[in-house]
């Protein structure tokens, strides 16, 4: 695509993004104001689905109709996080989830996004599918916990922790993939612009 057919930052996919971002208080503020009432828990389970079917959504439009652009590689990723760690840092506010894991989560998830910013003279890093695969087991981990384990079956319970515990895995092990990947684009820009790397030295 030439810089004159470079899509619009006005499009479906950047304003399914921007709706997730409004999402985020809300589902907050059920999840955090109604914690000991079942309905309630599955009410902001629900909304937490809605938000993060968009995330599905918004990518898989932009790529089918060519809608990919700088904003959404930045800013889709920034919207999931959002409303994934406020999911975290909520069920470690109730005392449902250990606040190491949440803290080790968020610490990679807000330090693989600053980095994005930080080599975007390099070029854009968009997610990968080890990346993928982390943001769906942490939406299937967060889903079976948002209802309240304390409410539901102790076999959901178990299925749940696993779920977790992948999730966990996964997150820490694409954060060091993700690190690599941005070590290595910034070495093939300096191999390109030669004259960078020796003002460096």
């Amino acid at each position: 695509m030439t810089e004159a057919t470079k899509a619009s930052n006005w499009n479906v996919p950047n304003v399914l993004t921007a709706i997730r971002m409004v999402m985020v208080p809300i589902f907050a503020w059920v999840l955090l104001a109604y914690p000991d009432d079942s309905t309630m828990r599955w009410v902001a389970t629900a909304i937490f689905v809605v938000a993060i079917a968009t995330d599905a959504l918004d990518g898989r439009i932009a790529r089918k109709y060519n809608l990919v652009t700088n904003f959404g590689k930045l800013w889709d990723p920034i919207a999931d996080k959002a409303l994934t760690g406020m999911a975290f840092v909520g069920l470690s506010i109730l005392g449902e989830l250990p606040w190491w894991i949440t803290i080790i989560i968020l610490v990679r998830e807000w330090g693989i996004t600053i980095l994005r910013w930080a080599i975007m003279k390099y070029g854009v890093m968009a997610a990968n599918r080890g990346g993928k695969l982390k943001t769906v087991m942490q939406s299937v981990a967060l889903i079976m916990f948002l209802p309240g384990l304390q409410f539901l079956p102790t076999v959901w319970g178990w299925v749940a922790w696993a779920a977790m515990i992948l999730c966990f895995v996964l997150t820490v092990l694409t954060g060091l993939d993700y690190l690599r990947e941005a070590n290595k684009m910034r070495q093939a820009y300096l191999a390109e612009h030669p004259e960078e790397a020796q003002h460096k030295e």
